[in-house]
């Protein structure tokens, strides 16, 4: 059984990959364990970026967990509180 591949029209060009970054970045949070230790099942592209801006340490290595940094774990859950918290009413 063949089934066809989903359309995806995304204008890969007029995405906000700062904004993309920012809620990888939140997500991650909830793979956190063992310290600043978080599972690191995010695109390999925006892993590179958070790494670029000091927000975790070097993706590129056999271990299937990257380091927080203090700055990186900080603002993980800042946007986590900002983008997914219950606004209070």
């Amino acid at each position: 059984m063949c089934m066809d591949q989903p359309r995806i029209t995304v204008a890969w060009d007029a995405i906000d990959w700062d904004r993309v970054d920012e809620a990888a970045l939140a997500i991650m949070l909830m793979g956190l364990h063992d310290g600043l230790r978080t599972w690191k099942g995010i695109d390999w592209e925006v892993l590179n970026r958070l790494h670029e801006k000091g927000l975790i340490t070097d993706p590129k290595s056999k271990a299937k967990s990257v380091l927080f940094t203090d700055e990186g774990l900080e603002e993980s859950q800042r946007l986590f509180e900002r983008l997914f918290g219950r606004s209070s009413a």
